[in-house]
């Protein structure tokens, strides 16, 4: 990886911009977007367009719903990822693996599909690869052995989960020894082969003075390798099912509140063992990216704790967490750390100090600059201090073109005060909101693709509170023009916050 000379280049402290894709939605072909060639030509893009970021939703396996933050582990990285083409080029598939069928499209990823053809090429690569004596590889070994706190038990896991199936965690769990051995040693080197190829995507994306910003959520999924090995750290009960899990109250998305149904923590145990678990976490996500937002970080001040059976988010109760004293122990273990705290919500003052306190820059969303609640002009930019980072929207939001499309159908008010604040027609309404984030305080802009291309809601990524035709959103060749890059160079320079 990269050495520490390059990731002192980024920082959020200095006046940036940059651009929010998830690798999954890149064009590759093989029916979702991958690490190899079109990861680089979009890490050119960015160089070109003058950014200094590449922001991504969580890179780990997914589980049922196809959720980045339902992955299956909280370190290892999604298999889907790995590109063949790569693999083909390391003398471990041929090119006749690489014919894609007309079942996987270019425009939606179809997971389902997906996930049965490049796991039979996956496979087919990991024999070629025991085959040549990759195995007792020093590389590999090397590999496993640095790894093994995390591996050894997602190997195991994920070796039964393709064998016997999912079963809920009990404390027994992690103490069983490994009976699928050729299974887990299938995951080390699909673990192995993901880790080659974010190191080298990485080290280009550093050489051209672009840094990747991670993406860490609160909770972990019931059907990771993480609860599995770790029951005890759960608040699960006797037969491994949650007692409590995880939602929000009735907010803007849902009048229900949203149930999220993560197990919640035994915050105790973490404390009690120095917060070991969030020290190898955050570890490893730092050597993956060179900055990290925090998905939902007002839970590192207070959880809404909702009963295991319930339906809905409706009646479950806020539980304070130890958020001070867990960044207290990060900060004294691994020194300062570069992360954004989302802090989008019900964000109490308790959870706002801890945001200060450790000085991380917080959220503001200019599709909630303009509507009826007072409040919303916290997120109008004459409003911003420095310390903060300005998007748009998010990967939760509509695009902006659907969104002003929606403001001018449904919330004529609205509409009128966004389009006088920003003195526009909406002719290009995307181009004026980027330019208004582009122009902020904020030292950090970041701008999602759709978003660059004026694309409308048929380009959102996720709508909270529903579980179909999310995380499936896919760019199609050619759609980042030099022209597009030009221009959004041009807007990045004219505010200050050209890169390298």
């Amino acid at each position: 990886m990269p050495d520490s000379r390059s990731k002192r280049h980024f920082r959020f402290a200095t006046r940036a911009a940059g651009v929010l894709l998830h690798p999954t939605s890149l064009a590759s072909p093989h029916g979702i977007g991958d690490l190899g060639r079109e990861a680089q030509r979009f890490v050119d893009f960015l160089h070109a367009a003058g950014q200094t970021w590449w922001q991504m939703l969580p890179i780990g396996p997914t589980g049922p719903g196809n959720s980045p933050y339902s992955a299956l582990s909280a370190f290892a990285g999604s298999p889907l990822l790995i590109s063949l083409e790569k693999l083909a080029d390391d003398g471990l598939l041929s090119k006749r693996d690489l014919r894609t069928p007309v079942a996987l499209p270019r425009e939606r990823v179809l997971y389902p599909a997906v996930t049965r053809f490049k796991l039979v090429r996956l496979r087919s690569a990991f024999q070629n690869f025991v085959h040549a004596g990759g195995l007792t590889d020093r590389e590999f070994v090397r590999f496993c052995a640095q790894h093994a706190s995390w591996l050894d038990a997602h190997a195991d896991y994920m070796a039964r989960r393709r064998t016997v199936g999912w079963a809920p965690p009990t404390n027994s769990s992690h103490a069983v020894g490994n009976a699928h051995p050729t299974e887990a040693a299938l995951e080390r080197f699909l673990q192995f082969q993901f880790d080659r190829q974010w190191t080298a995507l990485k080290r280009y994306a550093n050489d051209r003075g672009v840094g990747l910003i991670g993406d860490l959520p609160l909770f972990v999924a019931l059907e990771s390798s993480d609860v599995w090995a770790h029951p005890e750290l759960f608040d699960l009960d006797a037969r491994g099912k949650p007692r409590t899990v995880s939602g929000v109250p009735p907010d803007y998305f849902s009048r229900s509140g949203q149930l999220w149904q993560h197990p919640q923590y035994r915050w105790p145990r973490h404390a009690a063992s120095g917060f070991a678990w969030w020290l190898q976490r955050f570890r490893r996500l730092l050597a993956l990216f060179d900055a990290v937002r925090i998905d939902h970080f007002l839970g590192f001040h207070r959880v809404w704790a909702v009963p295991g059976r319930a339906k809905t988010a409706r009646h479950g109760k806020w539980v304070k967490t130890p958020g001070a004293a867990l960044f207290a122990t990060l900060r004294r273990k691994l020194g300062p750390l570069e992360i954004i705290a989302e802090d989008l919500g019900l964000a109490v003052p308790e959870a706002v100090a801890l945001r200060d306190r450790c000085g991380f820059p917080g959220m503001r969303l200019l599709h909630f600059a303009f509507g009826d609640d007072p409040g919303d002009r916290y997120n109008q930019p004459h409003t911003y201090p420095y310390n903060c980072v300005v998007y748009p929207g998010t990967h939760d939001n509509e695009t902006t073109v659907g969104w002003f499309e929606n403001l001018r159908r449904r919330q004529h008010a609205a509409h009128e005060r966004a389009r006088r604040y920003l003195g526009t027609s909406g002719r290009e309404i995307h181009w004026d909101i980027m330019r208004l984030a582009l122009q902020s305080p904020a030292n950090t802009a970041i701008i999602p693709v759709p978003d660059l291309l004026g694309l409308g809601n048929e380009a959102r990524m996720n709508t909270p509170a529903t579980t179909r035709g999310n995380w499936t959103w896919r760019l199609q060749p050619g759609q980042l023009t030099p022209a597009v890059g030009r221009r959004l160079r041009e807007l990045t320079e004219t505010y200050g916050r050209l890169g390298s």
